[in-house]
């Protein structure tokens, strides 16, 4: 762990993050031992069922199609009105791996009016934090302010679980910020719940 540490900290990494099942008692006590602490982030999860929309619900309105690499600038604008801070490095090296990846593409803009008015990037994971079956992770979702309440958030996540579940993907993930009370309610209203894993965060 150490020398995990080191090499991180030679590559300019503050801390470094991981899961663990808050049963693995074993587990949580070595990453007690190595400094970890447990993160003010929420582990929710939930499988890649349909949403469960009301009948007047017109997403289907809402065209909705898979990220391009052109479509930066606008998830940047959206990113920075929400988090207030400027990701262009994360958001540029999420954006670069999408475009890259030759396997599975699950990551997706949503459109309205011909501009861009949400996003949602996620990837498929074969065995991550030491798990053997294929999950979904979803790493960043944003709707833009002039669109908020207008079910570009849900548009984006009942194509998302519809794309995962025609992929045999059973369950999705996510991490959120505790104190993210917007994001947290969405999430719980398009039917995540608490993971039974533990965020735990060790700074370097």
């Amino acid at each position: 762990m150490n020398a995990l540490k080191a090499e991180a900290k030679k590559r300019g990494c503050g801390s470094l993050q991981t899961q663990a099942d808050w049963h693995q008692q074993e587990l949580l006590a070595f990453f007690a031992n190595a400094e970890f602490a447990l993160a003010a982030r929420n582990v929710l999860t939930r499988d890649t069922s349909p949403l469960a929309l009301d009948e007047e619900d017109d997403i289907g309105l809402r065209p909705v199609r898979s990220l391009a690499e052109t479509d930066l600038d606008s998830i940047r604008r959206i990113d920075r009105h929400i988090t207030n801070e400027d990701r262009s490095t994360y958001l540029q090296q999420k954006v670069s791996e999408v475009i890259s990846d030759s396997g599975i593409r699950v990551s997706m803009v949503a459109e309205q009016d011909g501009m861009v008015a949400g996003f949602v990037m996620a990837r498929v994971d074969y065995g991550s934090f030491g798990r053997a079956d294929s999950t979904a992770v979803v790493d960043t979702l944003g709707v833009g302010p002039e669109y908020k309440g207008s079910g570009i958030g849900s548009a984006l996540m009942a194509q998302l679980m519809d794309n995962l579940a025609s992929l045999q993907v059973e369950n999705v993930r996510t991490e959120v910020e505790w104190e993210n009370f917007d994001l947290n309610r969405f999430l719980s209203s398009a039917g995540f719940r608490p993971a039974q894993e533990l965020s735990l965060s060790c700074a370097i």
